[in-house]
């Protein structure tokens, strides 16, 4: 079986570009990886999640070892055959739901216990079991498992949580074994924290890693305070491995990020937005339930090639939108898929141009415009 490399093919500043080779193809980077919560990314079928420019998808170790259980899963032949999608997939840790979602946790040196969201049952996730898992799912990128505080927290309860997922980090590499042609990537923290965040680099290089997350962000530090720290956390990480942002974002946000050395992203936004009427522009984000795109036969986005812009007018998407029809979900969806992966390759080919500066520059012009209003 190949193996898992990486590669930079361009820098532009820190900004920079190239590939992540594995068995089950190629993903470019910078790259956005649309999220799969259930088996599935919500009103899409996977041809049309490829069809979008999508080389990756996020898979949620929590909700799968619920629901269907990773034990079926692998029975049926792992997750890329049970959801139909032959591209990688990345898998998390577990750690962030269960901190989000689960009901009366238990943290301890082992791991946490916890009640299932959906009917109380209780649950255990050590790093060893979310390896475990991981593996019965068959995912190619798999996370190491971590703890991640919600922030603002005080630095104590910071650097305590951090010392722990490094703890929790050596037990996931050990536990991952020797599995070639899958890759396990350790997750910094250290909150914002940068003697913190250098703290847990350097246990993470020491350790041993694929690739190198940068976690604990966008949990409600707010954009400027996420840019502060990715502004010394990145260059914390191995220059010659791959660079992943959990949970971003808005579009504004991974632009930042990839100029921040960023290499992989992935947010519910855009599936999410899609379902409830919010739609991503490069002209800004509009509203589709808003009554003046009534009358409106103009598409989201003349520039765009996805078939909601191709084929339907606005004041449709509003229609169906209005109507509560099941495609209105899917063609907002794919819209805003199909934009986020157009954002990725944009910065992907200004790097590689070495124009990636006046990109960013036009990237904000633009947005600063606002929807254009019908004439």
């Amino acid at each position: 079986m190949t193996g898992f490399s990486y590669q930079i093919d361009a820098t532009d500043g820190r900004a920079r570009t190239g590939k992540i080779k594995t068995p089950r193809g190629e993903i470019r980077t910078p790259a956005f990886m649309p999220v799969g919560t259930a088996a599935t990314v919500k009103a899409m079928m996977p041809e049309s999640v490829r069809e979008t420019g999508a080389d990756i998808l996020l898979g949620n170790t929590y909700h799968l070892m619920l629901r269907p259980t990773a034990e079926r899963i692998d029975r049926l032949g792992g997750l890329h055959k049970f959801m139909n999608w032959s591209g990688p997939i990345l898998t998390d840790s577990g750690g962030f739901q269960v901190m989000s979602l689960a009901n009366l946790r238990k943290l301890t040196e082992r791991g946490v216990t916890f009640k299932r969201h959906i009917d109380g049952s209780k649950h255990e996730i050590t790093p060893e079991r979310s390896m475990e898992i991981q593996r019965l799912l068959g995912s190619d990128i798999v996370m190491c498992f971590d703890e991640c505080p919600a922030l603002p927290a005080e630095r104590s309860r910071i650097a305590e949580s951090m010392e722990l997922s490094m703890r929790w980090a050596a037990r996931s590499k050990e536990a991952f074994g020797d599995r070639p042609g899958h890759a396990l990537f350790g997750i910094q923290q250290g909150g914002l924290e940068e003697d913190l965040r250098a703290h847990s680099a350097q246990a993470l290089r020491e350790i041993g890693f694929d690739g190198y997350a940068v976690g604990g962000l966008a949990v409600g530090e707010g954009q400027e305070a996420m840019f502060g720290c990715l502004d010394y956390a990145t260059d914390q990480l191995p220059v010659e491995k791959p660079r992943y942002l959990m949970g971003v974002g808005k579009p504004d946000d991974i632009v930042g990020a990839v100029a921040r050395g960023i290499d992989m992203m992935d947010c519910v936004l855009p599936s999410r937005s899609g379902r409830t009427g919010q739609i991503f522009t490069r002209h800004g984000v509009l509203n589709i339930k808003n009554a003046r795109h009534a009358d409106d036969p103009r598409p989201l986005d003349e520039d765009c090639s996805c078939p909601a812009c191709q084929n339907y007018s606005r004041a449709y998407l509003h229609h169906v939108f209005r109507s509560q029809e099941m495609i209105s979900s899917m063609l907002l969806t794919w819209h805003n898929l199909r934009y986020y992966q157009d954002l990725m390759a944009g910065m992907r080919a200004a790097i590689a141009a070495g124009t990636f500066t006046q990109w960013q520059a036009d990237f904000h012009a633009n947005r600063a415009q606002g929807d254009i209003e019908p004439v």
